[in-house]
């Protein structure tokens, strides 16, 4: 393993904050990019105020190996090398440094506000212009028609042709990393639940890791088990709202219509798990906080095998219809090559032919003694997107009627003790989106001092971006609906 100069950990783990090797600033950003050069991927980069200054932090995944690699800068005064000129993965991250500590990253390309207001509007700063006389401008947003949150989307278009898509953020200024701060305490539970709410498992999951190793414990068996259980679950009530909202974006109507009632089902069957459609107040730090008996087990599989034939034959009709495969293929094509260079993550990675799930690369809990195939297809474009999602309803329906067969059995909690003060924790959970990573540094009191959070849209709104490229702009809705981002866990 080259990565030796970083400290490794592996996924759900901690170590001292004074373990973690330091450098100059010019220095670590060295040999941070001499990390991702050697295959490591950035799975967080941010920065941690010390005194009056602020040391930066990165955490490189290496999937192959299954390790995470922590780095950090010493304090650092006002300015920084630019990693993004070499890594572009990195580019948001420094602009999210930039815009939080003032930070500037020397040399960086497009530095501007991620969130934050910028003169009267949110985030938006100055857009990138395209040039020609045939040149023309379609604004987007942040309002949109439909129930949705606000996001603008600003095209560059020559005719009907995009030439670049820049998408804003940052419209609802939520302040989650800076409510988490000082924690835990009685909010937190609910704010890390609603970082992104149609994934509260896989967030909720991440957390209760964290805190966990923090803590020095492990979850039992049988809250492990149902914490998977409950992953696959929400994988498989929104790749099947997905499916139907692709359907209903080219007007196939039959699969449209049934994907929304099963993805309702799917919903029923976390509420019967715990109660909430969403998996509220489900999973806690040291276990979970419902139990599966043996009926409940016994109707929960019936009804899972009963909605599974059912989005089969839903897909099944979408898959045989040639206007369908004629309206994704070839469309919004991003290439295995681009998708490696911005950080791609989740199905949106898988579409490209990477091999990229945290179930697979860093195991955690459950997913240690039983994983799901991993679902891969290698076009990059709509369709890849829309069949990634099938293979994967299919491949988490099996795993679930699988794991239900057995139950572990025993205890569901077992109350951790309070934070390891000085520590650095990271831990990684493969939302239906894709990575989900929460670093977590406590102070000398085991408070959090920094805890940060990036969800799998924060890396994969680029790639929405990258996939209008060359596309007429009509095909909009459909490439979007593909990657079907989170507004909400982007504006934290």
């Amino acid at each position: 393993m080259s990565a030796s100069s970083f400290v490794l950990l592996g996924n759900g783990a901690s170590l001292p904050w004074s373990t973690i090797p330091e450098w100059p600033v010019a220095s670590f950003i060295r040999e941070t990019s001499a990390q991702l050069e050697r295959g490591g991927r950035l799975c967080s980069f941010f920065g941690v105020k010390d005194g009056a200054a602020v040391r930066l932090v990165a955490i490189v995944a290496f999937d192959a190996d299954n390790l995470l690699a922590a780095g950090r800068s010493e304090p650092v005064d006002d300015r920084f090398p630019s990693l993004t000129l070499l890594h572009p993965q990195a580019h948001l991250f420094e602009r999210e440094i930039w815009e939080q500590f003032g930070l500037i990253p020397e040399g960086h390309p497009w530095l501007k506000p991620v969130r934050r207001g910028a003169g009267t509007a949110p985030a938006n700063g100055e857009f990138f212009r395209v040039d020609g006389p045939e040149i023309h401008e379609v604004a987007v947003g942040p309002i949109h028609a439909g129930i949705i949150e606000p996001g603008h989307f600003r095209f560059q278009c020559d005719g009907e042709e995009v030439i670049h898509l820049e998408i804003a953020l940052g419209y609802q200024h939520r302040g989650v990393e800076r409510a988490l701060a000082g924690g835990p305490h009685r909010a937190t539970l609910a704010q890390i639940e609603t970082a992104s709410g149609d994934a509260t498992i896989a967030h909720a999951t991440a957390h209760a890791m964290l805190m966990e190793s923090l803590g020095g414990v492990e979850a039992p068996l049988q809250a492990q088990w149902i914490r998977a259980l409950a992953l696959e679950l929400e994988r498989l009530a929104n790749h099947t709202g997905d499916i139907g909202a692709l359907a209903n974006d080219v007007a196939f109507l039959p699969t449209s219509s049934a994907c929304g009632k099963i993805r309702g089902d799917f919903l029923n069957l976390t509420a019967l798990l715990c109660g909430n459609r969403f998996g509220r107040g489900l999973v806690r730090p040291g276990g979970c906080h419902y139990d599966l008996d043996t009926e409940r087990t016994s109707t929960l599989l019936a009804r899972l095998k009963s909605s599974l034939a059912d989005v089969e034959q839903a897909a099944a009709w979408f898959w045989d219809a040639a206007s369908v495969r004629s309206r994704f293929e070839s469309v919004g094509t991003v290439s295995a090559q681009q998708a490696a260079e911005i950080g791609l993550v989740g199905p949106a990675a898988r579409a490209c032919g990477l091999v990229r799930d945290v179930r697979y690369d860093h195991p955690a809990g459950w997913h240690r003694l039983a994983q799901a195939p991993v679902a891969v297809w290698p076009s990059g474009d709509v369709f890849a997107r829309a069949r990634v999602r099938s293979l994967e309803i299919q491949r988490s329906g099996a795993f679930l009627v699988d794991q239900l067969a057995a139950t572990p059995g025993g205890a569901i909690h077992e109350a951790p003790p309070p934070p390891a003060p000085d520590t650095l924790a990271v831990a990684l959970t493969e939302g239906w989106r894709g990575e989900v990573c929460h670093v977590a540094l406590t102070d000398a009191a085991g408070r959090f001092r920094r805890y940060k959070i990036v969800d799998p849209s924060f890396h994969n709104w680029m790639g929405l971006a990258l996939a209008l490229r060359g596309q007429a702009i009509s095909d909009f809705p459909i490439c979007n609906k593909s990657f079907n981002l989170s507004y909400c866990g982007f504006d934290l």
